[in-house]
């Protein structure tokens, strides 16, 4: 009986076994031998899709400092285009199965969000640097290879995540209940999908609105003389933040103390429940609150002190609280994640030798991707990639070696954010490695080595959190995991080819790139340019933050652990790892979606029950779909705008 009708599946008990889970979900949810799924055709049009929106991801990310989910947005364009080849051959070109859209989203989700996670951060701070490009055949084989690490890192973690601990990874989530939306039958599926299909909208006018202005300054010569475009995009726009008008340092503002009115992140918010959210926002209150206000007294009683560091950088009566505070949160975020896999070794080794029980193991190892690519996978891509960064950026092969080795503990930190939060860390997990590597011999005080060896880590980890968000969406479908594996990694052939010259066609040299605001960028060279100068050059509050940041990310997973029953009442780990490194906007937006999902379910329990995932997956969906659209709409009109000049 594989069906995925939530109605007809019986539900596991809470202290199920990773055995039972594993059996459970084979019999009652994976439908892999029943459907198409690894196809030319989906992995063709995934690579196609992927590709072109690589251009959109790159330029927001350089444009805002950010990038956005791919692979909802290639479900739907995907289903559109096979649904109206299939009505214009008269049905002789069949649409593509649910199972083929999911592989298919795989392969265009690589090729148009891993791939290029570490080129406008890293690549685009070493052109600040340097001043010169990278040439093509040192830039293509080092975005190639760091994304196939990640992707093979990936592999152990998906049982382990998905399997058995079912993170929620929102995002995957949404992915799903899209697709199941586009191919739904019944009365109460279709019920939902109507739901979805409402908040899709809702999502869409919310991305409209706040990506309108964008798209207005694309057309910047095309409008600039017009009136009425310029009164129009005045009305029709949503700020991407509305600032709290709150002080809690007199007479300066800070950066991210505000409201963020997105639809995503509030609906990812519903998804990934109270603890989590609420445990964020404790983390902004007290960066934003206890924190801040005590470094800038402590910093103003030590002005002009010979040696002193101030813990916070103002810059023209702004504080941004987040460069100090993020130090404290990766440590939590590491030794927090260190941990929790050190408590749960029994079920990660049973994870890398596939001991699940002579049931389990005879079925779960004709679906999952076996531990013998994992180990050549990750071989073959480690030495690729040392041997890349030292011919690419002279990094020494020790060096190498440690880059190579962070990626594990970067992509399990980021992986584990993900699917808690469905916030992939990589600024944040950068900076840890950058730290690193200021005290490393050989590496100390050099910015080339600090920023590739950082890049290097931190888009395997992107490339990780990536892949197990499309994994998480073909679990709950049914999918079988290694064929949507196999898509993924051919999304990164796509997505090499086309984020290479991508890049080139967009920054054509170091002015070209300051044309952009390249927020990430900019922050990478920044924090490269200080703590190459030396670990001193950081403020003693980081340190100790850093120390007790570790204490604390330890001290937490072990409670919950040793005493559950006094562990359900302690913050989260990552939540509050991630709610000390990211502005304040961000985890009230989270606490909020948790906020209303808690609310309904308390006033309509089983209405909540059946429509909160649908209704904030539309959300998602929505806002991601539609930037998405501007986002290509920005990026071709920023091309022909730039080659008419």
């Amino acid at each position: 009986m594989n069906s995925n009708d939530s109605s007809t599946i019986p539900v596991l008990p809470e202290n199920a076994t990773p055995e039972e889970k594993d059996l459970h979900w084979l019999k009652y949810v994976y439908r892999g031998d029943h459907e198409r799924q690894f196809t030319l055709r989906a992995v063709l049009t995934g690579g196609l899709i992927g590709s072109a929106m690589s251009l959109s991801h790159l330029y927001t990310s350089l444009q805002l400092g950010w990038g956005f989910g791919v692979a909802i947005t290639a479900c739907v364009m995907s289903y559109v285009a096979w649904n109206g080849f299939s009505r214009l051959t008269g049905g002789r070109m069949a649409p593509l199965s649910m199972l083929e859209n999911n592989c298919m989203q795989s392969t265009a989700s690589a090729a148009g969000y891993s791939t290029g996670a570490t080129v406008a951060s890293a690549c685009a701070a070493l052109l600040l640097v340097t001043g010169q490009h990278l040439p093509w055949y040192h830039l293509a084989p080092f975005v190639f290879f760091t994304a196939m690490l990640g992707v093979f890192i990936a592999i152990p973690m998906k049982r382990q995540m998905i399997n058995h601990e079912e993170l929620p990874f929102p995002s995957g989530i949404a992915a799903a209940e899209t697709l199941r939306s586009l191919y739904t039958k019944g009365a109460e599926a279709l019920a939902k999908a109507r739901a979805l299909i409402w908040s899709l909208g809702a999502g869409a006018l919310i991305g409209v609105l706040r990506g309108w202005q964008l798209l207005a300054e694309s057309l910047t010569g095309v409008g600039k003389n017009s009136p009425w475009f310029t009164s129009l995009t005045s009305y029709l726009y949503i700020p991407d933040s509305i600032a709290l008008r709150l002080n809690p340092v007199a007479g300066k503002s800070l950066a991210g103390l505000a409201f963020e009115p997105s639809g995503m992140l509030i609906a990812a918010g519903m998804m990934i429940g109270m603890r989590v959210a609420l445990s964020m926002l404790l983390g902004g209150v007290l960066v934003y609150f206890i924190l801040t206000p005590w470094l800038w007294a402590m910093d103003s009683a030590n002005a002009g002190t010979a040696g002193y560091v101030a813990s916070l950088v103002v810059k023209k009566d702004v504080i941004n609280p987040t460069r100090w505070s993020l130090w404290a949160g990766t440590s939590v975020m590491v030794l927090s994640s260190i941990a929790s896999l050190g408590l749960q070794w029994r079920t990660v080794a049973r994870a890398f030798t596939s001991k699940r029980g002579a049931a389990a193991n005879d079925a779960m190892s004709r679906v999952e991707v076996p531990n013998s690519w994992f180990v050549w996978g990750t071989v073959i891509s480690g030495i690729g990639l040392i041997i890349v960064l030292k011919i690419a950026f002279n990094i020494g092969i020790l060096l190498g070696i440690v880059a190579v080795l962070m990626s594990f503990v970067i992509a399990l930190v980021s992986c584990r954010a993900t699917g808690e939060t469905d916030t992939t860390p990589n600024g944040p997990m950068g900076k840890v490695v950058q730290l690193v590597y200021a005290i490393l011999p050989g590496a100390a005080g050099n910015t080339v080595i600090n920023l590739m060896s950082a890049g290097t880590t931190s888009s395997a980890g992107m490339a990780s959190a990536d892949l197990l968000t499309d994994l998480k969406s073909g679990h709950l479908l049914g999918a079988s995991p290694r064929k949507q594996f196999l898509a993924q990694f051919a999304g990164v052939f796509f997505g090499t080819l086309a984020i290479v010259p991508a890049w080139y066609l967009m920054v054509p040299d170091k002015a070209g790139l300051e044309k952009y605001p390249a927020i990430a960028a900019n922050m990478w060279k920044a924090v490269a340019d200080l703590l190459t100068q030396g670990i001193h050059m950081l403020p003693r509050t980081a340190l100790g933050a850093i120390v007790v940041g570790s204490i604390v990310g330890v001290l937490l997973p072990v409670l919950q652990k040793l005493a559950p029953k006094v562990g359900k009442f302690l913050p989260s780990a990552m939540g509050l790892g991630l709610g000390l490194a990211l502005p304040f906007q961000n985890s009230l937006s989270f606490a909020i979606g948790a906020v209303l999902a808690a609310l309904w379910s308390k006033w309509s329990p089983k209405q909540a029950d059946g429509f909160t995932v649908p209704v904030a997956s539309g959300l998602i969906a929505g806002e991601a779909l539609l930037g998405a659209v501007i986002a290509i709409a920005c990026t071709i009109l920023g091309l022909v705008y730039g080659v008419a000049k």
